[in-house]
């Protein structure tokens, strides 16, 4: 019993290290949003290279040099509106939603990963695919400028990472002390608060249509 109880936490730290692994082959252009970008003299002329609309939209969101880089990742921010300046940043988070989606269904499939680990990962897959469809949902209520039904979706996709949280947490609670307890991955806290920033910016654009209307 004591050796089995050694080496129980060895399946734990192999899950992690795939996590990683995972994480860093995972889509550059969706991991540019998980922190704000670094201060600079060129990203400071960046900045102030986009186009008139895009730097008031962004001056209206939270998080504005997360806003800035996500629409001018896409070429078409320089001539969108505000309704298109939302749909690429409901988009983005879209994206954000699936890839984080894609990257728990992948570390599910590990053979060294535990049965009830791979059931908990899947899980997380699931809410983030459901976030992913929220996001989608409201992509369609923004293009029928239904902004009230965009909200509640976007709102709702904000929310479904938080639920992936607390699975993870009530694993930890469950499992026996000296088992080698499931951690919340850095990682995905990471892919967690890059979603949550975009829903978050895209909160704050409908907002600002709902103002415009």
């Amino acid at each position: 019993m004591a050796t089995a109880a050694a080496a129980s936490p060895i399946p734990v730290m192999l899950l992690i290290v795939q996590l990683n692994i995972l994480f860093h082959l995972s889509n550059p252009s969706i991991a540019h949003a998980l922190v704000p970008p670094q201060e600079s003299s060129s990203s400071n002329k960046e900045r102030r290279q986009q186009p008139p609309l895009v730097q008031s939209t962004c001056n209206s969101t939270s998080f504005y040099d997360i806003c800035i880089a996500t629409l001018a990742a896409d070429p078409s921010s320089s001539t969108a509106d505000v309704p298109g300046l939302c749909a690429i940043a409901v988009s983005t988070a879209a994206a954000s939603a699936s890839s984080t989606a894609s990257f728990l269904a992948n570390a599910s499939d590990g053979a060294a990963v535990p049965e009830a680990e791979r059931a908990l990962l899947r899980t997380c897959a699931g809410k983030y695919a459901s976030a992913r469809d929220a996001l989608m949902a409201a992509r369609v209520s923004l293009a029928e400028q239904d902004y009230d039904y965009a909200f509640v979706h976007v709102s709702a996709a904000a929310e479904y990472p938080s639920v992936c949280r607390t699975l993870f947490r009530r694993r930890q609670q469950q499992q026996r002390p000296g088992s080698g307890k499931m951690m919340y991955p850095p990682e995905l806290a990471k892919r967690e608060e890059a979603l949550k920033r975009l829903c978050s910016i895209t909160l704050d654009i409908i907002s600002l249509l709902q103002v415009q209307e």
